[in-house]
């Protein structure tokens, strides 16, 4: 299986459970690797044949954006179900960032991995 990764996307949304996180929007910070097959694409040279890293991005930063989860774990769990389903991906390790959680630490976050190649 190949991989197709996207690093350091940057996205503000308002995330945390504290009553001072809900009143502002923070950056997370997204690191994804996802399972793809690129030899048609490579063969081809088209970009239907291959998974579009772009409509990827645009597709979390208005999903992400927009919501207002308590928990980096669930906007992680929504993350994947969102690039596994909606762009036919069969496996992804995402880590989710959320830079300055905890004072003194520089990063903070999950990391996941999803789909059938472990």
């Amino acid at each position: 299986m190949d991989i197709i990764y996207l690093k350091n996307l940057k996205i503000d949304t308002v995330i945390g459970i504290y009553d001072w996180e809900r009143r502002m929007k923070q950056t997370i910070i997204l690191d994804l690797e996802m399972g793809a097959d690129i030899r048609k694409a490579a063969s081809t040279d088209n970009i239907e044949d291959t998974l579009n890293y772009k409509a990827i991005a645009k597709r979390l930063m208005s999903y992400v954006g927009e919501s207002e989860f308590e928990l980096v774990e669930t906007l992680a769990e929504n993350i994947a179900k969102i690039i596994m389903y909606e762009f036919n991906v069969p496996w992804l390790r995402l880590s989710l960032n959320k830079k300055g959680a905890v004072r003194e630490v520089r990063d903070v976050g999950v990391m996941i991995e999803r789909g059938n190649n472990k």
